[in-house]
């Protein structure tokens, strides 16, 4: 079965909208360490905001990566080669797209589409590529309220430039607030 590998840029204060702040921090080393990522994939999971803004910042990139576009409002993809919409209902799609041969389905950015597939426990593996700055107010990764949700780390890197990879395997939830039981 394939894994569907969540990948974000994340400041210290866990906030991943317009990572636009991450250009004082970039260096060749995660930059070869993001190649490595899409490599080990075969298929691109995006939702419909971050699908436009790659299609139109990367127009000739990625093609050769089937994208999944998990939207409700697209009525049809927006020419970037190998696109295809997922329209219908996220979890069972995602589902049927996880039980297909292949390398790593590759989430990035896609706040709400990340949302719903950690409801739906479809998240195998979650990347977070930490930089050291506190943005103060935007979109945070993780939805609001109780989620209890164990991580086992299972890889880190630190790069010169002070940022941190993280990754993190998702072992399930909890309720209650005596902890995991």
């Amino acid at each position: 079965m394939r894994k569907v590998v969540v990948s974000e840029f994340v400041s210290l204060d866990g906030m991943m909208e317009d990572p636009s702040w991450e250009s004082p921090f970039r260096g060749e080393e995660q930059v070869k360490f993001k190649f490595d990522e899409l490599v080990a994939a075969d298929a691109l999971l995006l939702g419909r905001t971050t699908y436009e803004g790659f299609a139109a910042a990367w127009p000739d990139m990625m093609n050769c990566y089937p994208e999944h576009v998990a939207s409700t409002t697209l009525q049809e993809p927006l020419g970037w080669n190998n696109s295809t919409l997922i329209k219908g209902e996220i979890p069972e799609d995602v589902s049927r797209l996880k039980q297909q041969e292949g390398k790593d389905i590759l989430v990035l950015g896609s706040a709400q589409l990340v949302r719903t597939l950690m409801r739906h426990g479809l998240v195998d593996e979650l990347r977070l590529m930490v930089f050291p700055i506190i943005v103060g107010k935007g979109k945070h990764l993780f939805e609001e309220g109780k989620d209890g949700r164990i991580l086992e780390l299972v890889d880190s890197k630190t790069f010169g430039t002070g940022v941190v990879s993280l990754a993190y395997r998702l072992e399930g939830s909890w309720t209650g607030s005596a902890g995991p039981s």
